[in-house]
């Protein structure tokens, strides 16, 4: 097989269902040492950040995120290196204001909540295998840190939120084992259909942000994905996630998730989109508790003009970090101009307002109503 037609199998055959989601297509770097082929995208973010309410507070900080992958012929197959990282620790172990906000810890004592975490220094350094085999495409993914089949694609590799300075609510209900501590995953992809399985580590990453971690492999997934036409991607999943949280020993988390994705157009002009619901199921012991966690999210973003990106994100979602299920929702819009490049780098300036619901019994801390703003400077490549 050609290299060409190799890496066409891998792209195909690897997570497929990132390949409508993916936001680093465009613009990427692209090098072709010997049979190697390298692409590296990025972005850094530098953001002032005004959380309105009672429990809100400002700050001004930067969340980046670079990936580089590396693929050539091996034997009658194709390998594929991907190695990610983040400078997100650098803001501070307790993340950033983030109103209704809630998972990991900042201290290993206390939960983050109404704030958002730092990702780890190091976000995926992994390794996949793709062969071709009686009309289907099979491979095997190994990562320390990398993501199991669970959900869609991250919220900074969707094309409809990759422009997003903010992380969803729903990080937690949807995409937050994209960064485990020891991965292992099989797949097979077959026409528009693709099966994949994983046993990966189901602890969520620690206070401790630079530090690459260890656990056992406690935890399984599976995902199956169509990819019915170009540009679009479903995906349906469950996770049974043991022992997510430092601070919550012996609750598991049995998560669903289903999505639907598209990145084409619309009217001409660059659109993405993505829709997407998922439950937590918490059980302490194997006991289930009496009710569901669930968790949806609408965002999108458009390209009315070159240079222009506008957005919205939509989402409620349902947790019990007091003990009891609290539901929350948040609607936030913005708009980002590119006013220069240097060399493979833009710049863009935007900014973002939210609109927030609290739950009823929580309008004491919150007030009916709460809202935020971000304004923010953007560099990707």
């Amino acid at each position: 097989m050609q290299l060409p037609a190799l890496l066409a199998a891998l792209a195909t055959a690897a997570a497929p269902a990132h390949d409508a989601g993916h936001g680093h297509g465009e613009g990427a770097l692209m090098w072709h040492p010997g049979q190697w082929m390298v692409t590296a995208h990025g972005f850094v973010n530098a953001i002032h950040d005004h959380q309105g309410s009672p429990r809100g507070d400002t700050k001004s900080f930067s969340n980046s995120m670079f990936m580089a992958l590396a693929q050539r012929p091996l034997d009658t197959g194709a390998l594929e290196l991907r190695g990610m990282l983040s400078l997100d620790p650098a803001m501070g172990k307790g993340g950033y204001p983030l109103l209704f906000q809630v998972g990991e810890t900042a201290n290993g004592v206390t939960h983050l909540v109404d704030r958002q975490h730092p990702h780890d220094f190091f976000m995926e350094l992994g390794a996949r295998y793709t062969l071709e085999w009686q009309g289907a495409s099979w491979f095997a993914y190994a990562a320390l840190p990398g993501e199991p089949a669970l959900g869609p694609p991250a919220f900074m590799h969707r094309a409809s939120g990759v422009r997003i300075p903010e992380a969803p609510l729903t990080h937690h209900w949807l995409d937050s084992t994209h960064i485990t501590f020891g991965v292992v995953t099989l797949g097979v992809r077959r026409g528009d259909w693709s099966l994949e399985v994983s046993r990966f580590n189901g602890r969520e990453p620690d206070q401790y942000r630079w530090n690459i971690e260890t656990h056992s492999l406690d935890s399984t997934s599976a995902r199956v994905t169509w990819t019915p036409a170009p540009g679009w991607s479903w995906q349906a999943s469950h996770g049974d996630i043991r022992d997510p949280e430092l601070l919550e020993p012996g609750v598991s988390i049995r998560r669903d998730t289903i999505s639907a994705i598209y990145a084409g157009e619309l009217a001409g002009r660059p659109w993405a989109t993505t829709f997407a619901w998922g439950r937590n199921d918490k059980r302490r012991s194997r006991v289930p508790t009496h009710y569901h966690l669930p968790g949806w999210l609408l965002e999108s973003t458009l390209e009315p003009f070159d240079g222009h990106a506008a957005f919205i994100r939509a989402e409620r979602i349902t947790h019990d970090d007091a003990n009891v299920p609290l539901t929350f929702r948040k609607v936030s819009i913005g708009y980002i101009v590119d006013f220069a490049k240097t060399g493979p780098v833009r710049w863009g300036v935007g900014g973002l307002v939210s609109d927030l619901r609290p739950d009823g019994i929580t309008t004491f801390f919150y007030g009916d109503r709460a809202s935020a703003w971000m304004a923010f400077l953007q560099a990707r490549f």
